[in-house]
């Protein structure tokens, strides 16, 4: 391999990439040797080849940046000494305001075909990456498949499906929250913004602070009295998001509602930073900054019923405490003015692997946290239901995991999922994907395997409410 690899390095002039060699007397026999370069996009890429290379090589959205972490190094490190070899990007410069993950997975094919070139072809290859490289994973399963053999999905966001469920949670809140917070004189309800945000035009694309404070005012202040605890709750009910998103917490019993109601003000206060959905204004940029996300048709009373047992177990009880009652604020909510999502957005992201249809043609592993902030862990079950309506079941599976913050997975957790994929590319069959399967596949293979693989139980919906499928589909 290693004849090979340095064989490789003798670049044609001509050739688009610009490829750089870690320097031979650099090399450690014990440690991947690399190949990295630029594409004529100005995007960074990087590959590692095990000396036990096994054959595999794993396409990471994210692996030029992600293997210099101190949280993600130990993933890539344990694979890596298995014999999986890596390619991958670093994030443009320019992504917060040119995003498409359509592009992205065709850099990607880029990055595989000079590793075919330089190194070899791969026997199999799979995709691999968490958040928006989990995006990129289960979209290159449905509209990319032609060069890979299977896909690890991570904390994965599908854009029009996760602004949908936040601008629910958002608007709700500022339906029932906002005369409270204009009778304390904390403000106006004008300044509590939901939609069509300002843009700062800054590098990572959070809202303009300014519009932080007033959300936090309101939060705190919800926080200081049972009804709105109460309300708060109601709100994350209707969005489906998790009660439990803010790190350094514990997850409380549920059925202690008053206690889930702290963990409630807590992820809110956690998500304030991030007011109308996390991303929001890097996904509109990518639309012209155009709206893309609307609740014109939404009736939160049907939204309510689809909410996780759990959710609703925590509600009736604040407002009962609280003497409120849950269809009157329902009912509040369905009165308030309606926000309407963009054409242009919704065509903007309707196009091939810029959104998900439920439609894998190779087989997925997907992972996800129950007290994801950035991505509401329902969108799985919104996924589900598409797979197994368009009868692609045999090639799909998922798990969650009892634990805050966003890509936080360890070593035991994604070796887990790639060698579950592994075995079913080799055999045709899935391996048992239980949580309890899977906890023992990891106790076999990754010495003090520390996992939470957890099954849905009572915080799985009804329905998620916001899968969306474009009509050509």
């Amino acid at each position: 391999m290693a004849g090979l690899l340095m064989a490789a390095l003798a670049v044609s002039p001509g050739m688009a990439n610009e490829v750089d060699a870690v320097p031979e007397h650099e090399q450690d026999m014990q440690r991947p040797e690399e190949l990295k370069g630029t594409l004529p996009d100005g995007t960074a890429w990087l590959i590692k080849v095990p000396q036990n290379w096994n054959g595999t090589l794993l396409r990471d959205l994210d692996f030029a940046t992600n293997a210099e972490f101190e949280m993600t190094l130990p993933r890539y490190e344990d694979l890596l000494n298995r014999g999986y070899a890596f390619a991958g990007l670093a994030r443009h410069p320019l992504r917060p305001w040119r995003y498409d993950p359509q592009y992205e997975i065709k850099n990607l094919e880029r990055v595989q075909d000079i590793f075919a070139e330089q190194v070899a072809v791969p026997n199999h290859v799979l995709q691999y990456g968490c958040s928006g490289a989990g995006l990129v994973s289960l979209s290159s399963a449905e509209a990319f498949p032609d060069k890979i053999d299977g896909a690890v999905v991570l904390s994965a966001h599908t854009p029009v499906w996760m602004m949908n469920s936040f601008l629910d949670g958002w608007f709700a809140m500022k339906s029932l929250l906002a005369d409270d917070f204009e009778s304390r004189g904390l403000g106006k309800a004008s300044d509590l913004l939901v939609a069509n945000l300002p843009n700062p035009a800054v590098e990572g694309m959070p809202p303009a602070p300014e519009i932080i404070p007033p959300w936090q005012s309101l939060i705190e202040a919800a926080g200081e009295t049972a009804e709105g605890r109460a309300r708060l709750a109601l709100a994350f009910a209707v969005g489906q998001w998790s009660p439990w998103m803010a790190e350094g917490t514990e997850l409380a019993d549920p059925s202690d509602a008053n206690a889930m109601g702290e963990l409630i003000v807590q992820s809110a206060l956690r998500n304030s930073i991030n007011v109308g959905g996390t991303a929001r204004l890097m996904f509109e940029n990518a639309a012209m900054g155009q709206q893309m996300s609307g609740n014109e048709t939404a009736d939160y009373a049907a939204l309510y019923e689809n909410a996780a047992p759990n959710m609703k177990g925590i509600v009736e009880k604040l407002y009962a405490e609280a003497g409120l009652d849950i269809a009157s604020d329902l009912q509040k909510i369905n009165s308030q003015p309606r926000i309407a999502a963009s054409d242009y957005a919704l065509e903007f992201w309707s196009k091939p692997g810029r959104t998900n249809n439920g439609d894998p043609k190779v087989p997925v592993m997907r992972v996800h946290s129950l007290g994801d902030w950035a991505i509401p862990y329902t969108v799985l079950q919104g996924y589900q239901d598409l797979v197994e309506e368009k009868g692609n079941s045999d090639l799909y599976r998922q798990v969650l995991l009892e634990r805050t913050g966003h890509c936080v997975f360890t070593v035991a957790e994604s070796t887990t999922a790639v060698e579950t994929l592994m075995a079913r590319i080799e055999t045709g069959s899935w391996p048992d994907t239980s949580p309890e399967a899977l906890t023992r596949f990891a106790s076999e293979r990754v010495e003090g395997a520390d996992t939470r693989f957890i099954d849905f139980d009572d915080w799985r919906v009804g329905a998620y409410n916001h899968t969306w499928v474009p009509a050509a589909e």
